[in-house]
């Protein structure tokens, strides 16, 4: 193995971590709420902190397993938008919302578990993609989430 390897070798464990990190911390922006404060609209949008994990969910399985995957959203039976995405049903918990989380979290893992960052990806509607195009997207979704669960989470608890 050259220096260019242990590089990339490097830059795979770096990007999995860091979307590991965000992955936790909007799941944690749940832990001690109640049903009733985890659905709070504090916005306009129907932005929530319950809805902000279901959008993830979303969002990774389009990134995993869409993109990466090659599986319609229509097959996947996802929602077709982002905005739909956020809204939550009668029966969505957070222990229901977080259990699918983690299993689209799973199902992502194992998607690109064998790929090299510079494989490339056709499953995207605009074209393709390399996988860490994928990564960098995901990655930036999700610190942009985290930062709305943050806010969100402090004004639940002010109230």
């Amino acid at each position: 193995m050259d220096s260019f390897d242990v590089l990339l070798d490097d830059e795979r464990t770096q990007l999995d971590a860091f979307v590991e990190e965000y992955r936790s911390a909007l799941e944690v922006t749940l832990n001690g709420l109640t049903e009733e404060q985890a659905r709070r609209r504090l916005v306009s949008s129907a932005t929530t902190l319950l809805g902000l994990l279901k959008h993830v969910t979303w969002m990774q399985r389009v990134w995993f397993e869409e993109c990466v995957g090659g599986t319609s959203r229509r097959e996947l039976g996802l929602v077709q938008s982002p905005d739909e995405s956020f809204r939550l049903a009668d029966d969505d918990t957070v222990a229901s919302v977080t259990a699918a989380h983690r299993e689209a979290c799973a199902t992502a893992r194992a998607a690109v578990a064998e790929l090299p960052l510079d494989a490339v990806v056709t499953g995207h509607r605009t074209g393709p993609r390399t996988l860490r195009w994928v990564y960098l997207q995901v990655l930036r979704e999700l610190a942009h989430h985290c930062g709305h669960a943050d806010i969100l989470r402090e004004q639940v608890l002010a109230d």
